[in-house]
C-alpha cells in the first residue's frame, strides 16, 4: 500500500508538464514526463535481474532488491530537489503573474467536474486504466497458463505491453496535440477494445504479445488524452485536484476491475475478460464521439 502511495505520488508529476506547457503543446509535456517511465523498464529488469541469477527467490533475495528499490528513488528524490524553478512559477509566468501574487483558491470539485469536456475525459481515463490494468494482470500469468505456454513467455509478453505504453509516448504525446484530444480519447479506447477482443481468437504467445502491445498504445492515447484535457479545463492552483480525483477514482476502478475480472475469468473463461473487457472501453469511445459535436458547441458558447 505504501509503495503504490509512493507511485501515485510520483505519478502526479504529470501536473507540472501541464503548468510548463501552453495548452497547443501540453500533450507533448505530458508525454515527456510520462516518456521516464522507459527508463524505468529498462534499467528495472538490468537491475534486478542479475540479483536473482541463480538465487532462491527467499527472505535475503527479497530484501536486496527492496534496498536495490530504495536506491532507486533516493536517486529520484536528488534530482527533484534540484529542479528549479517550480513548474507552478513557470505556469504564473506563462500567464503573465507575479512571483508574489496572492495564491487563488482552487474552485471546488463540484464546478470542476461541470466545466466542459471534464467529465467525458474522466469517463474515459476510468475506463482506459480499469481494463488495462485487468487485462494485463490477468493475461500476462493466468491467460497464459490457460493456453499452457511456459512461465518464460510472461516477460516478453508484458514487455511488449509496456513498449506499448511508454515506448511511443513522445509521439503519441504529438499525435494528440495534432489531431485533437476527442478523436486521441475515442481512437484509444477502441484501440484497447480491439486489441483485447482478440483474446478470444489468439493462443500463441507472439500473437498474445501483439495484442498486449495494442492494448498498451490504447491506453496510451487515450490518458494522454485525457490528462490534457483536465489540464487544459484546469489552472495551475486547481490541476493537483482535478487529477488527483481522476487518479483516485482509475486506482480504485482498477483494483476493483482486477478483483472482477479474476471472478469472471475462474467462472466463464477467457471469453469473458475479452468481450467484458473489450465493451467498457467501446462504449465509453462511441459515447465521446457522438457527444463530440454537442461538447464543442458548449465549450464554444462558454468562451
Amino acid at each position: 500500500m505504501l509503495v503504490g502511495l509512493a507511485n501515485a505520488t510520483s505519478l502526479l508529476a504529470r501536473t507540472a508538464a501541464g503548468d510548463m506547457y501552453p495548452s497547443e503543446r501540453r500533450a507533448r509535456g505530458i508525454a515527456l514526463v510520462l516518456f521516464g517511465s522507459v527508463f524505468g523498464a529498462i534499467l528495472g529488469p538490468a537491475v534486478f535481474s542479475p540479483l536473482l541469477a541463480g538465487r532462491e527467490l527467499d527472505g535475503d533475495a527479497l530484501a536486496t532488491l527492496w534496498l536495490a528499490a530504495g536506491a532507486f528513488m533516493i536517486a529520484g528524490l536528488a534530482i527533484v530537489c534540484f529542479v528549479r524553478p517550480d513548474a507552478k512559477k513557470i505556469a504564473a509566468l506563462l500567464h503573465h503573474e507575479t512571483e508574489d501574487a496572492p495564491p487563488d483558491r482552487a474552485a471546488p470539485l463540484r464546478t470542476l467536474l461541470r466545466r466542459p469536456g471534464v467529465i467525458p475525459a474522466l469517463i474515459a481515463a476510468q475506463a482506459s486504466f480499469a481494463v488495462m490494468v485487468a487485462v494485463m494482470t490477468l493475461t500476462g500469468a493466468v491467460v497464459v497458463d490457460h493456453h499452457h505456454h511456459g512461465a518464460d513467455n510472461v516477460f516478453p509478453i508484458i514487455g511488449a505491453h509496456v513498449i506499448g505504453m511508454f515506448g511511443l509516448i513522445i509521439f503519441v504525446g504529438d499525435l494528440v496535440d495534432r489531431l485533437g484530444r476527442t478523436p486521441a480519447l475515442a481512437g484509444g479506447l477502441l484501440l484497447m477494445g480491439a486489441s483485447t477482443i482478440s483474446l478470444l481468437w489468439i493462443t500463441s504467445g507472439p500473437a498474445t504479445a501483439i495484442a498486449l502491445f495494442g492494448l498498451g498504445l490504447g491506453w496510451n492515447f487515450s490518458f494522454v488524452a485525457a490528462t490534457a484535457v483536465l489540464s487544459d479545463s484546469t489552472e495551475a492552483h486547481e490541476r493537483g485536484k482535478l487529477l488527483g480525483f481522476n487518479d483516485l477514482l482509475a486506482g480504485l476502478t482498477g483494483a476493483g476491475l482486477a478483483l472482477l475480472g479474476g471472478l469472471a475469468l475462474t467462472a466463464l473463461g477467457v471469453a469473458s475478460l475479452a468481450i467484458g473487457g473489450a465493451a467498457l472501453v467501446a462504449l465509453p469511445a462511441l459515447w465521446i464521439l457522438r457527444d463530440a459535436p454537442r461538447g464543442a458547441a458548449a465549450a464554444a458558447a462558454g468562451s
